[in-house]
């Protein structure tokens, strides 16, 4: 599917194609992707490769244009428990045109970043910022989850949570190799500013991208180390809260066995004291208590 814009009045607007200067394919056909071969040189492995979740990010100069290929988080959806996964798109940026080839349909040109375009240049690289700016975005909500299932942990007594951890710690793995993959392409950019033509202005907005792009990865970083020290410890708590279930499920065995002897030992078929006493059941009863409030007296001197 093809979406086209221009940029009118430093604002990215829709266009129809023949004034578009900004082409977005959503997930193109095989019809598309033969015309952009075709009729744009776009080279057929790069542009499959933007399409590859798998594929890392890198920057590639060919004779009419310049190909992009770097890494964003993948929309989550609730079938993917707990799973953050990342995926590809690639820009082909031309002189005076810039070409999005992307998996799935998603808002492009939202946040305020794009409310002033100048150049399709600048555009390229406001791409680039609001990909680092969803991945800051999925790390504050993964931090909120590992802290949801932290709390949870704490009176678990099954696994289920800690594997949701594990699956956030995958993540953030899997996250902090994309990043990172970015960051290769960034600092290339940045050394190769001269030749695809950057501003000064540009330039400076490719230093504050770069910045944020460490910090990104920074942050993930500290929600990986701190997942991954943490899990022996999550783990001795689900032990722990299971091994205090059955401590009291012991204390409540031995607390019905207690009376229960009292009770067995004067009801066997055979003459017994007290047999002849009219009170005889009350006095037995009354045994029965007396040995449970001992048991309770003895363990807790005990401190078991």
């Amino acid at each position: 599917m093809l979406k086209t814009y221009r940029l009118d009045q430093s604002k990215v607007c829709e266009a129809p194609p023949e004034t578009g200067s900004v082409w977005v394919y959503v997930n193109p056909d095989d019809a598309e992707k033969r015309q952009l071969v075709e009729n744009c040189r776009l080279d057929e492995h790069t542009l499959n490769s933007a399409l590859d979740p798998d594929e890392q990010a890198r920057l590639e100069f060919e004779p009419e244009h310049l190909a992009l290929i770097l890494k964003r988080p993948k929309n989550y959806s609730a079938q993917d428990q707990f799973l953050f996964k990342t995926t590809s798109f690639g820009m082909f940026l031309f002189r005076d045109r810039l070409i999005i080839v992307v998996a799935e349909d998603i808002p492009l040109f939202e946040g305020k970043q794009f409310s002033r375009v100048s150049s399709v240049n600048e555009l390229c690289l406001k791409l680039i910022f609001r990909s680092i700016f969803h991945f800051i975005e999925h790390l504050k909500i993964i931090n909120m989850v590992s802290e949801s299932l932290e709390a949870k942990i704490n009176a678990s007594m099954e696994n289920k949570y800690l594997l949701n951890l594990f699956t956030l710690e995958k993540s953030l793995v899997y996250y902090l190799n994309a990043i990172n993959s970015n960051s290769t392409v960034i600092d290339k950019l940045k050394v190769n500013a001269a030749r695809i033509g950057l501003t000064q202005e540009e330039q400076e907005y490719l230093e504050d991208i770069i910045i944020e792009n460490t910090q990104c990865y920074r942050q993930a970083e500290i929600y990986s180390n701190i997942l991954a020290s943490m899990m022996d410890a999550r783990v001795s708590i689900v032990s722990n809260n299971l091994n205090v279930l059955m401590k009291t499920l012991n204390i409540i065995t031995i607390g019905i066995m207690v009376p229960t002897f009292v009770v067995s030992a004067f009801s066997m078929n055979v003459r017994i004291p007290l047999s002849g006493l009219h009170h005889a059941f009350w006095i037995i009863m009354g045994l029965a208590v007396v040995s449970v409030i001992g048991f309770m007296v003895f363990w807790k001197r005990k401190k078991w």
